[in-house]
């Protein structure tokens, strides 16, 4: 079983986009020469992740690119759109000094091609040290190669994971940001990278900095294989994801059923990295073709096993479709308003108030993040299910049925959270027609 860094155990992130959050152009062409001191908006949302209960924020790509961020052309340099060195460095202390770590997102799968290195590898040519760094092709005529690159986008050109200078590289990059106060990373393209290039860069890095937090995005594959032999601290939990809406959409219960065995699982070896939405996907409030059922999805996310996100917006009830076109992920992107939501306006948004009300129990039962989870009761409609650990257990039971249903349960509990009730016997639960309950059980079966 890994073994992140004790801060991990009680951590909740909040996930933000910083170029669409403060509203940069979308590419540096339009930006000009002139660096854009704009990260400081940030700095209101900082308090508003406290209020909502986060212990963490974790920032989408901030380092100069052409585009979107995640073409890199210079990993030591922010974002001239967003600010630079000095503005990021305040912002991480401004976390700091609200109890908040800081994840950033590190790119290092591929580069755009303005990189430094790419453009030196043109004009240098094969056999050159920067040629070296990337899979390139060149013609017998001499002319410019053709490259490797990130799933067929040719503006991102795939690193040479086998040559050593790249992992030298990767390691001075984290290290540079690590010294300047940075606490973990999320590798990007994780999956596109081969594992075991990660071992002796990670190894490295939390020599440097201890209590440094890794965590990949990976989509698909043997996730606790890709975990122990990258040394990461965890991977992206999309399995669940998917499952999560998809199971409520369909009211196919047994197919959250199957994912939760699967994530009990996964959990034995390391803690998931869980969410419902992200910078990537279309938002859960989109995604969801009930309303009633963000309550369901966001239960799930809070009371199993993982270290749970929330992207930026979610928590207000913000809707976004991401579309597979150029400029579909802007509507999952957006801008956000200068100042944080007032006091008055959190208390008047239900999306909030649900979001608050179930960091604040997960935030109550730290034991969660370690958490195994078993399916007690299972229909098309209805389930039930425990989250334990030690003697420690939560028992949540969800319905997407149109009827009121009555679940005896097998052990008596007190209630939290749901719409619903609990009979004084402690053991007749009532939901209301698609209605849920968070309730903690006194002893188990």
């Amino acid at each position: 079983m890994t073994r992140p860094p004790d801060w991990v155990e009680h951590a909740i992130f909040w996930h933000v986009y910083p170029l669409g959050a403060v509203g940069a152009e979308p590419t540096a062409a339009e930006a000009g020469e002139v660096v854009q001191h704009r990260l400081d908006r940030l700095v209101p949302w900082l308090d508003h992740a406290v209020v909502l209960g986060a212990s963490g924020i974790l920032l989408g790509p901030v380092f100069a690119s052409s585009t979107h961020g995640y073409d890199t052309v210079d990993h030591f340099r922010v974002d001239p759109r967003l600010g630079d060195e000095a503005d990021l460095v305040a912002l991480v202390d401004a976390a700091h000094a609200r109890g908040l770590r800081v994840v950033l997102d590190g790119v290092f799968n591929h580069v755009g091609q303005d990189f430094a290195r790419f453009q030196d590898a043109l004009v240098s040519g094969p056999g050159s040290e920067s040629a070296a760094w990337f899979r390139l092709r060149w013609p017998d005529d001499g002319g410019a190669p053709t490259h490797d690159d990130f799933e067929g986008h040719s503006a991102l050109v795939a690193l040479d994971h086998s040559n050593p200078a790249v992992a030298e590289h990767v390691v001075e990059v984290m290290g540079y940001w690590g010294d300047r106060g940075v606490d973990g990373w999320r590798l990007d393209a994780a999956y596109a990278v081969p594992p075991a290039f990660w071992a002796p860069v990670l190894t490295e890095v939390r020599r440097r900095h201890p209590g440094t937090y890794v965590l990949g995005e990976v989509i698909h594959g043997d996730y606790p294989a890709v975990v122990a032999e990258s040394g990461m601290d965890s991977v992206t939990q999309y399995e669940l994801w998917k499952a999560v809406w998809s199971s409520l959409n369909d009211r196919n219960a047994y197919e959250l059923d199957h994912a939760l065995r699967r994530h009990s699982g996964f959990a034995e070896t390391f803690a998931p990295a869980t969410f419902v939405g992200n910078h990537d996907t279309t938002r859960i409030a989109s995604r969801l073709d009930d309303p009633r059922h963000l309550a369901h999805a966001l239960v799930v996310l809070f009371t199993v096993a993982g270290t749970p996100t929330v992207y930026a917006g979610d928590e207000l009830g913000l809707e976004g479709v991401k579309e597979d076109r150029a400029g579909g992920d802007d509507a999952v992107r957006p801008e956000l308003a200068a100042s944080a939501p007032s006091d008055a306006e959190l208390d008047a948004n239900p999306a909030f108030a649900l979001h608050r009300e179930l960091v604040g129990i997960r935030r109550r039962h730290p034991w969660l993040h370690r958490a195994q989870t078993e399916v007690r009761v299972i229909s098309d409609t209805v389930m039930t299910y425990v989250s334990s650990s030690g003697e420690d257990a939560l028992e949540i039971a969800l319905s997407t049925d149109d009827a009121p249903v009555e679940i005896v349960l097998d052990a008596p509990a007190t209630w939290l959270a749901g719409a619903g009730d609990l009979a004084s016997d402690g053991v007749t639960l009532r939901l209301e027609p698609h209605g849920w309950a968070c309730l903690e059980r006194l002893a188990r079966a």
